[in-house]
């Protein structure tokens, strides 16, 4: 084994979904033998370039986060299809049974140790910024840290809104419901469409619903530096803007030296 090959394992995809066609799917994969990870962390995945030439095999990588929770079985990833994409295009025609690469280190700081204090975790993202927030809510260090739990997902539309099964299960987990009293009560999930009208989701963007205050009256939830501890992902003019609104209310990032109240990912 070379030495850049013993830095990255060959793994195997088991399972494949296709959530919107052309758009959006996610997909399982065998587990690294000693693959670690906090929840809220990325690897950086690696699938053959197709545009080689014959022979010659290049790895494409890119960083997605973990759907799982950290010690689940399996890897699962939500990605998009970015139309010509090098990386996407490719991966998105992978089927069970294709190999997909996987570096042995994981990466990323959108994590609750990011966080000292705090009641009330608001997990604000957008597109397929969701898969690190229900790998958090997979882990039951999540709902010890904190009293309550909001997930906010926003999409254009509402067939964009993916794994509702698994979130609506957050309340029956089979693990959490036996280690975590009253999940059901200390759950929210808002979700949120911008290019349709619904009468079961809001519809404003997620900057807006901050500054008119509509997600703290949605949820009976009230915001403020002592309680609200924020975690943001998804497209960067999104995470910048909801980054400025928080600071304008008084909320500082949170920084290894410097205890705060927002943690973002950045791995654009």
């Amino acid at each position: 084994m070379s030495e850049v090959e013993s830095k990255y394992t060959r793994e195997t995809i088991t399972s494949l979904k296709v959530w919107v066609p052309g758009k959006l799917f996610s997909f399982t994969c065998t587990r690294p033998l000693g693959f670690r990870f906090t929840a809220g962390q990325f690897a950086r995945l690696g699938v053959d370039n197709t545009l080689q030439l014959p022979g010659e095999q290049e790895i494409i990588w890119r960083a997605y986060s973990m759907v799982s929770g950290p010690y689940d079985e399996q890897l699962e990833f939500f990605s998009i299809v970015v139309p010509d994409g090098a990386f996407t295009s490719h991966l998105s025609q992978l089927q069970v049974g294709s190999p997909i690469y996987i570096d042995k280190t994981n990466f990323g700081f959108l994590t609750t140790a990011r966080f000292e204090s705090g009641k009330d975790l608001w997990l604000l993202g957008s597109g397929t910024g969701l898969a690190p927030f229900l790998s958090i809510l997979h882990d039951p260090h999540t709902w010890e840290q904190f009293d309550n739990i909001v997930l906010v997902h926003s999409a254009r539309t509402a067939e964009e809104l993916v794994y509702q099964d698994m979130i609506n299960g957050f309340t029956e987990h089979p693990v959490l419901s036996e280690l975590i009293q009253n999940v059901d009560k200390r759950f929210f999930y808002v979700p949120v469409v911008t290019r349709e009208q619904l009468s079961n989701c809001l519809t404003e963007r997620i900057t807006t619903l901050l500054e008119n205050g509509e997600l703290s009256r949605h949820t009976g939830l009230p915001m403020n530096t002592t309680r609200s501890r924020f975690m943001i992902c998804g497209n960067p003019e999104m995470v910048t803007d909801i980054r400025k609104i928080l600071k304008s209310k008084g909320y500082s990032p949170a920084r290894r030296n410097n205890p705060g109240e927002i943690a973002v990912e950045n791995y654009w």
